[in-house]
């Protein structure tokens, strides 16, 4: 800061940043923002930017399913490129011509589908170690597992005619959300009971913020297998099926 710069002027609540790594309490500088929050500000929003552009590693995603002893399938949506994925939101929810006729019958299954979403970088951090925790339970529950797909230029109506095609019971979709200024690596899961083609969002259930500093895997899969087994009982996911999980620790009524 030069000796023409204004001062810079605390907020009087900034002790509010030691919970929240959101902007808020920046301080000012005249009318504006201090110096070093408007450049931090625009480098957030550039590595938000990039976030949006990243691209998933399928072999190296692949590699890293492979313990979880599932087959692994590729397909892709209609969208030929990113720039036709961010510019058209329509031909990310459906499949890529001949795709369709890759994929196996796995009737009254739980579908795994992995997209990259609106940012592959949270979907290759997070993605096999959901599913490598909810794994376990769902076998133990004797809730029958189909091969994972993995999907690319996806959209989260994408896995409805994946799960459609496949005959499946449930799809749950695990996706990169959009990037934000504080968050460029969480993923999203969208659980679905009976796919197909015109689902609406209202009939999904959505688990989000699964990233280091929001859910950890294995909270997001502990949600998701309660979530299966309440949309199996009830035969419903979406609006009609409450989020009722008990807290850890505390018994069910």
């Amino acid at each position: 800061m030069s000796a023409a710069d204004p001062p810079v002027t605390p907020a009087r609540w900034s002790e509010l940043r030691r919970f929240t790594a959101a902007r808020v309490a920046l301080g000012r500088a005249g009318n504006g923002l201090p110096t070093a929050a408007h450049l931090d500000f625009q480098e957030a929003h550039a590595r938000a930017r990039d976030a949006v552009h990243s691209a998933l590693d399928p072999a190296a995603l692949e590699a890293a399913l492979a313990p979880l002893g599932l087959p692994v399938l590729r397909v892709a949506s209609q969208a030929p490129d990113r720039r036709s994925y961010l510019l058209r939101p329509d031909l990310g929810r459906r499949l890529r011509a001949g795709d369709r006729a890759l994929l196996p019958a796995a009737p009254g299954s739980l579908l795994f589908v992995i997209a990259d979403g609106l940012c592959a970088s949270g979907v290759q951090a997070q993605a096999p170690a959901v599913i490598g925790h909810a794994l376990p339970p769902l076998r133990q529950a004797g809730i029958p597992v189909a091969p994972i797909v993995l999907a690319e230029q996806a959209r989260v109506a994408l896995g409805d005619e994946i799960g459609g095609a496949m005959g499946a019971r449930l799809v749950a979709m695990l996706i990169g959300e959009r990037p934000g200024l504080t968050a460029l690596d969480s993923l999203g899961l969208y659980l679905t009971y009976a796919p197909r083609p015109g689902r609406s969002d209202a009939e999904r259930n959505c688990i989000s913020n699964i990233r280091p500093g929001g859910l950890s895997p294995g909270q997001g899969a502990g949600k998701l297998v309660w979530l299966v087994r309440a949309a199996l009982g009830q035969g419903m996911t979406g609006v009609a099926l409450k989020d009722e999980q008990p807290l850890p620790g505390r018994l069910p009524p």
